[in-house]
């Protein structure tokens, strides 16, 4: 029997719908009891749905982990795109900032996610590799931004995709440390990106120039 184009747009709304319930009950199921000791039939139950339907949208545990961080990838591309405050002239302070709080929150929005990244990783060597080449588009794009800061005559401390590795794992690295902090002790939001963002702007561009001393009246400068 054919089926109807709107019997086909049901079938695809509802298959949509699942793979949403799946995602989101994976995510809770990881910051429940952590990437590597989640199960699928856990992620099902989770999601209140039949063990078989996970197997209609992902061939296994990572490659649903890898759907999850792409659509972190694609909301990270929007937010590029829809904000007019992106600026990639890293020779600003503003637009390292602006940079720096971007994934930031992605980092602790997506907490459980990023921490299963590192999990998957850590034990599978495949992973580790596809996950690299994940990412290594958004390295790319960075050192785009460093492109503006060599431009300036600044000597960045090494080749700019590798700057840009750094970069990023320096603020998704730090923001996990901070959110695993007790809220008593950590720093203020605010004062956080702060200090990341001073410590990658003095990195790619060395360190803020003391003022000239201001000449005395009889011409010593240090008098």
């Amino acid at each position: 029997m054919a089926v109807t184009r709107q019997e086909g747009g049901v079938r695809k709304a509802r298959a949509a719908q699942t793979e949403a319930a799946l995602k989101e009950a994976a995510v809770r199921v990881f910051a429940r009891v952590g990437y590597l000791n989640a199960k699928i039939t856990d992620i099902t139950a989770e999601a209140g749905r039949s063990a078989g339907s996970f197997y209609s949208h992902f061939a296994d545990k990572e490659q649903l982990l890898e759907a999850l961080l792409q659509d972190i990838l694609d909301e990270g591309d929007r937010n590029v795109a829809e904000d007019p405050a992106h600026d990639p002239d890293f020779t600003s302070r503003a637009a390292v900032r602006w940079h720096v709080a971007g994934a930031w929150a992605v980092s602790t929005t997506h907490g459980p996610v990023m921490t299963a990244l590192r999990q998957a990783a850590m034990v599978d060597p495949r992973f580790a590799r596809r996950l690299w080449d994940l990412m290594d588009p958004m390295a790319a794009d960075l050192a785009g931004h460093l492109d503006y800061v060599s431009a300036a005559g600044r000597a960045l401390p090494g080749p700019p995709q590798d700057v840009a590795r750094a970069i990023m794992a320096l603020i998704t690295e730090y923001a996990a440390i901070w959110v695993s902090q007790p809220p008593e002790t950590r720093l203020p939001l605010d004062a956080a990106i702060d200090l990341v963002t001073d410590l990658i702007r003095t990195g790619i561009t060395g360190p803020t120039p003391w003022p000239a001393p201001r000449p005395s009246r009889d011409g010593n400068p240090f008098g």
